[in-house]
Formats: C-alpha cells, sequence, structure tokens
C-alpha cells in the first residue's frame, strides 16, 4: 500500500496515557498503512505539556517540527529547537516537555516490532 497525504488528513488523538498532559499524536505511517517495519508518529504538546516520563524496550528518533522542547534522558535536560534531532535509546527513561509559548510538533519514528517481539501501536 501506498500513502502521499498532509500530516493534518491524519486525525489527532489524545494521549491519553499516565503521566502526559496537553498532547496529541497522530499516525502519519503505520500498521494499518501497510508499514512493515516503522512507524512515524507526529506529536504536537501544547504550552505546558509534556509526554509521560516512561522507558521501554525500543528506540526513538526524534525530529523537532516547531516551537521549544526540552528532552529530558536519564534526568539530564536537552534543549532542542526546529530542525533538532534526538536519538533515545532502549531502555532509557525519558520525556519531551514543551518549553515554550507555541504549541510544540515533534516526529517520532519507532520500529512497528521490538527486538523483544512486542507490538508498538
Amino acid at each position: 500500500m501506498k500513502k502521499v497525504c498532509h500530516s493534518q488528513q491524519v486525525p489527532a488523538a489524545a494521549a491519553n496515557v499516565p503521566g502526559a498532559a496537553r498532547c496529541k499524536m497522530r499516525v502519519l505511517v503505520g500498521p494499518d498503512d501497510g508499514a512493515p517495519t516503522f512507524a512515524m508518529r507526529q506529536f504536537e504538546v501544547e504550552p505546558g505539556g509534556h509526554t509521560p516520563m516512561h522507558t521501554h524496550p525500543w528506540e526513538h528518533e526524534i525530529y523537532i517540527l516547531q516551537g521549544a522542547a526540552t528532552i529530558t534522558m536519564d534526568s539530564e535536560e536537552h534543549p532542542a529547537r526546529p530542525g533538532c534531532c534526538a536519538f533515545i535509546p532502549p531502555n532509557v527513561p525519558h520525556q519531551i516537555a514543551n518549553a515554550g509559548l507555541l504549541e510544540l510538533k515533534f516526529l517520532c519514528l519507532i520500529p512497528i516490532e521490538c527486538s523483544c517481539g512486542c507490538q508498538v501501536k
């Protein structure tokens, strides 16, 4: 299956997970599109919002599109702005927070099936 669309055509859903605040996610490309290996997600975080502080056995690749972010990994805070990228290794506690007054938008790429065999949604 092939797909070309604008990100705004993909519905945004609230990130209803414990520890998340003022955060939405769009699955731009994923299993429902026939992607066999990776998922591309766009997060939209309002001012004062953040993803939960969490850890899991798969990696993340992050790319900041808009706004100012603080990326926390292993208790180390890293400021990020549009054009910045980050690699978050497996099993590293991490969180992405909006550090500005505008909406933060970032891409997050993850494996659909991590090395332990669990399915990533």
